[in-house]
């Protein structure tokens, strides 16, 4: 088996095949005259038989080389429809982006409704760490998420920065006001992310000792649902839609959150992949 022709000599062959010239083919395939010679002697050892000959000052195939020129054409055009074959299967593979609810409803909608029609689109829903581990694991071309600091190893670009406002009834005296604050929320029933989530440990650092949790719940279409029900106040990313009965005010007193695409950069990038990238983070 160690004695097959291989790839490399086969082409080789083709390429000489065609021109009978050493010196031509070496330079068509980017090798020295010595190692083209190499490969065409170890593949007349592979097959048996001397492949060419030399009648005069010309070089002509022998039977053999006729039959090994002919079979080293036949593999490349193999080759060559098996690759094409693949890049089309391809091209009509969905690419994968995922990201958090938020900001598959209210953030990243218009890039990919630009980006769906064109080309095929598959969409994951995870949190933050869901999302970096798909992008790792490859499970994912793209990611969007809003970390404090870009995941290790991943290749990120700004997509927006997000500020805040507070969700509350719209009968309630405070949304006649322009902006609210943490003294605002004092004595208030607050609807909350679950302990240990990024946005809650933020609100936590900051609310008043007298403000209460109401409720903890994820996503922000059921904490606006929430409080349109008078369950509470939010406090909500600022790209939030709100519901009929909801007032969103401007919320002072956190740092606005940084979204941003990620991508593994071990990875070849599919133009189409490239394409979402540009509409995410342009």
């Amino acid at each position: 088996m160690s004695n097959a022709p291989d790839f490399e000599q086969l082409e080789s062959f083709a390429v000489f095949a065609e021109h009978l010239n050493l010196t031509h083919a070496a330079k068509l395939l980017h090798l020295s005259q010595p190692a083209l010679h190499t490969r065409l002697r170890r593949l007349g050892e592979a097959v048996g038989a001397p492949l060419y000959r030399r009648e005069g000052r010309a070089l002509v195939l022998t039977e053999a080389g006729l039959r090994t020129a002919r079979f080293a054409r036949e593999i490349r055009a193999r080759l060559g429809d098996f690759t094409e074959q693949m890049r089309d299967e391809q091209l009509r593979a969905p690419v994968t982006l995922c990201a958090g609810e938020g900001a598959l409803l209210y953030l990243l909608g218009p890039a990919l409704r630009r980006f769906a029609r064109r080309h095929p689109l598959r969409v994951l829903v995870r949190d933050a760490q869901g999302t970096a581990e798909a992008v790792a694991a490859g499970l994912a071309h793209l990611g969007v998420l809003s970390v404090e600091s870009p995941p290790p190893g991943l290749k990120h670009e700004l997509v927006a920065e997000v500020g805040f406002a507070l969700a509350l009834p719209s009968s309630d005296p405070l949304a006649e006001r322009g902006r609210a604050s943490w003294s605002d929320l004092a004595g208030r029933q607050l609807i909350v992310p679950p302990a240990g989530r990024p946005h809650r440990v933020a609100i936590d650092q900051h609310l008043p000792a007298d403000a209460e949790i109401a409720v903890e719940i994820s996503g922000w279409p059921l904490t606006l649902q929430l409080v349109a029900l008078g369950i509470g106040v939010a406090i909500v990313n600022d790209f939030c839609r709100a519901p009929r009965g909801v007032a969103l005010i401007p919320f002072g007193g956190l740092a606005p959150r940084r979204y941003m695409v990620v991508r593994d950069p071990r990875r070849d990038l599919d133009p189409r992949v490239t394409d979402l990238w540009v509409k995410l983070a342009g």
